[in-house]
């Protein structure tokens, strides 16, 4: 059976734009809620161990869907581009969504949604 994967990537942690959210928080909210498989945190996918993170996660196929809530979506589709085609994962099955200057209920609600409108 196919999986949907979420991933919180906060900008190593120190980007002003995470300082109103409780990351932790954020993940516990959501892997509580059961609407992905598996839930994980990344502290900078933007960069080559992030790039590896992502091919090694998704390498084996079983990942349907990939949730990413982090930065601008456009800027996701760009960074994760080469990762995703390196292993053949469908870049349509990425659903981006920037949770930048959020609370953490701003942040979970955003989530939400997002699986909401792209079950």
């Amino acid at each position: 059976m196919k999986k949907k994967g979420f991933i919180l990537c906060v900008c190593q942690g120190t980007c002003p734009s995470f300082t109103k959210m409780d990351i932790f928080g954020v993940l516990s909210d959501v892997r509580r809620e059961k609407i992905f498989d598996y839930v994980c945190l990344h502290p900078q996918l933007c960069v080559s161990d992030g790039e590896e993170f992502l091919k090694v996660l998704l390498s084996g196929g079983e990942t349907e869907k990939l949730y990413v809530a982090a930065c601008d979506p456009q800027m996701q589709c760009k960074m994760f581009r080469d990762a995703f085609d390196a292993i053949g994962f469908d870049k349509a099955m990425h659903i981006p969504l920037d949770i930048r200057n959020k609370t953490t209920e701003e942040a979970v609600a955003a989530i939400k949604g997002m699986v909401a409108n792209n079950p």
